[in-house]
């Protein structure tokens, strides 16, 4: 029966658990044994043994050996599209590690990822990193995954996917941007001591060098507001990381606009 309804496509399941959540939880409790790592479980049908090989490969190289548990079947009668093996693994990127209780469909040229990620900004990043490694329109994508952890829900709140501004070229906030920072340092003073990464990200006009020296300038214009603003300087980190990690495309205005932002990540 399971044959029979993945005759005509080809299809892969992942269970994933990110390692970057088990190490902070086991951090936590230091006098307790650190938990076991979650397995990483492939199901589904391929239409061959080198694309199960390549499939289980890249996952034991993104998670580890011990980790991957491989259910993968193998039916001659399947019938995948062009070069799918290929697509399969070159979308298995790195930041599918930040997903937690997930789980990727890939049907045939149909993609569907669902789990837990940290914030918002990871939620468009883990699809993001898929869609610009593939590099194919003809595949669609369905992004389910949940933004999780109540103070990373808090700020995601505040923020409210608003762009947070700055004069053009500059470090320089404008009244804009300040008014919305005023509301983030509200709401970081409702999260108590957490610790906050501010993450600048710019456009991929101009000298990548440049961009990155901008947006670690913009993050750390917003780290002074905010210390202004009575928030402790030893809850704050700052990173600029200019145009590498986009959320939306270079090549329109608007994709542009939403690219040059300032993201804050609890830790």
């Amino acid at each position: 029966m399971l044959r029979s309804a993945f005759r005509n496509t080809s299809r892969l399941r992942l269970l994933p658990a990110v390692l970057l959540a088990l190490a902070a939880a086991s951090a936590q409790a230091q006098t307790a044994a650190p938990p076991a790592p979650k397995p990483v479980i492939a199901s589904g049908t391929v239409p061959d043994e080198a694309t199960k090989a390549a499939v289980v490969a890249r996952l034991r190289e993104l998670y580890g050996a011990e980790r991957v548990v491989d259910r993968i079947e193998v039916d001659a009668n399947v019938v995948a599209p062009p070069n799918w093996r290929r697509h399969v693994t070159t979308m298995l990127t790195p930041s599918l590690q930040q997903v937690s209780g997930g789980r990727v469909d890939i049907s045939g040229n149909s993609v569907r990822i669902a789990g837990e990620v940290a914030n918002e900004a990871q939620r468009q990043q883990v699809v993001s990193d898929m869609v610009t490694a593939l590099n194919n329109p003809t595949y669609g994508f369905t992004n389910a995954l949940r933004s999780g952890g109540a103070k990373q829900k808090v700020l995601d709140a505040a923020l409210a996917n608003r762009i947070i501004e700055f004069e053009s070229g500059s470090a320089t906030l404008t009244p804009r941007g300040q008014a919305i920072l005023d509301e983030m340092a509200a709401a970081m003073r409702q999260i108590g001591n957490a610790r906050v990464l501010i993450v600048g990200h710019t456009d991929a006009v101009g000298r990548r060098e440049a961009n990155i020296e901008l947006s670690m300038a913009r993050a750390m214009a917003v780290r002074a507001y905010l210390e202004r603003q009575g928030i402790s300087p030893g809850n704050l980190s700052v990173q600029g990381l200019g145009p590498d990690q986009p959320v939306a495309d270079n090549a329109t205005p608007e994709g542009r606009a939403r690219n040059r932002r300032i993201e804050f990540r609890v830790l």
